[in-house]
C-alpha cells in the first residue's frame, strides 16, 4: 500500500497554524483585506456545457445545449454590466478572473473591466479542467498572450478553471512568470508554495462565498451571499484584531448578476464598507503587501 504523506500537494508549503506566524500588518491598522473575484468564461455551444441550470429533456442530453448555454450567455450579455456598476459605484476594483479566449470574444466585456482598473487574472484559456487540457504550458502561454496583447500588461495572478491542478499546473504557472494563485483554498492568509522556478503566492480564495457553490451547487435562497458573506465576514473581523486576515468573494455574472440577487450582493458591500479597518484590495494589491511582509519578517 502506498502512502499518501509524502505527495507532491504537501510538499508544496509546511503545515503552520495561523496563529503561530510571524505577525502580519495592514496599513492602519486594518483587520481585514476583501477582495472580490468576477469570473467571465468561454461555454463553447459546440461542447458540453460547465454547468447545467436545466436537465436535458427525458435525460437525453443535447449538443447544442441551448437552455443552458444562453443561461450562461445572459451572464455576459447584462449580468457582468450589474457588477461593473454596483463595484464602480463604491469605489471598487475586482479581480477579473477571465479565459483567455474572452479577449476576442467578449472584447467590450474586457475593455470595461481593463478601462475600470481591475486586475486581469488567468482563468484557462477557454473553460475546462486542467486535467482535460492536452497542452497546459500552451494554454497557459496562449491565456497569458491574450491578457497582455489587450491590457499592455502581463497578468500576475491565475484561477484555474473550477480551480483543477494537476501535479505539474503550479510548476508551468510559476515557469510562466505568474506570481500568485487563486486554487489553493486553504487559509486565510496568503502562503508561499514552492514550484520548480521558485516561490509563487497562494491569494486566500473561497469555494464558501462563491456564487458557483451557493446558486450554481447548493441552490440556495437569492439572498444566501448576504447572509452568509455577513457571518463569514463577522468571524474575519473579529479575529482580524490579532492578525489580519484575508476575504474573497467570487461571482460569475450568469449567477450573481441576475435581477434577483444582485441587490444581496450590493448589501453585501454596503455591510463591509460600513466598518472602519477594512481594505479593498485587488488580489495583485494583496500579493505586493504579503511580500513585503514577508520581506520584513525576512530581514
Amino acid at each position: 500500500m502506498t502512502s499518501t504523506i509524502g505527495h507532491s500537494l504537501r510538499k508544496r508549503l509546511p503545515y503552520s497554524p495561523i496563529h503561530a506566524r510571524p505577525a502580519l500588518s495592514l496599513p492602519g491598522g486594518a483587520r481585514v483585506a476583501v477582495w472580490t473575484i468576477v469570473n467571465v468564461e468561454n461555454w463553447s455551444p459546440e461542447a458540453a456545457m460547465p454547468r447545467t441550470v436545466l436537465p436535458p429533456p427525458m435525460g437525453q442530453p443535447l449538443l447544442p445545449d441551448l437552455p443552458n448555454w444562453a443561461w450562461h450567455e445572459y451572464g455576459m450579455r447584462v449580468g457582468f454590466w450589474r457588477f461593473v456598476e454596483a463595484l464602480s459605484s463604491r469605489g471598487l476594483k475586482a479581480t477579473f478572473a477571465l479565459n483567455g479566449s474572452v479577449c476576442e470574444l467578449y472584447p467590450e466585456v474586457c475593455a470595461a473591466a481593463r478601462d475600470a482598473g481591475w486586475d486581469f487574472m488567468g482563468h484557462g484559456f477557454v473553460q475546462r479542467p486542467m486535467h482535460k487540457v492536452e497542452d497546459q504550458r500552451a494554454a497557459i502561454g496562449q491565456t497569458i498572450e491574450a491578457i497582455r496583447a489587450f491590457t499592455g500588461k502581463l497578468p500576475r495572478g491565475w484561477e484555474s478553471p473550477g480551480l483543477t491542478e494537476t501535479d505539474d499546473t503550479l510548476d508551468f504557472l510559476a515557469e510562466a512568470g505568474i506570481e500568485y494563485v487563486a486554487d489553493w483554498v486553504l487559509d486565510d492568509q496568503p502562503v508561499s508554495l514552492a514550484t520548480r522556478a521558485g516561490p509563487i503566492v497562494s491569494v486566500p480564495y473561497t469555494v464558501e462565498i462563491n456564487d458557483v457553490v451557493i446558486s450554481a451547487v447548493q441552490q440556495q435562497p437569492s439572498d444566501e451571499i448576504l447572509r452568509r458573506g455577513k457571518d463569514q465576514f463577522d468571524r474575519l473581523y473579529l479575529e482580524g484584531a490579532k492578525a489580519p486576515r484575508v476575504m474573497a468573494i467570487s461571482i460569475h455574472p450568469y449567477l450573481t448578476g441576475v435581477p434577483h440577487r444582485i441587490k444581496y450582493l450590493e448589501q453585501l458591500y454596503d455591510y463591509i464598507l460600513g466598518h472602519e479597518g477594512v481594505v479593498t484590495w485587488t488580489g495583485a494589491e494583496i500579493l505586493d503587501w504579503y511580500k513585503a511582509e514577508a520581506a520584513k519578517t525576512a530581514g
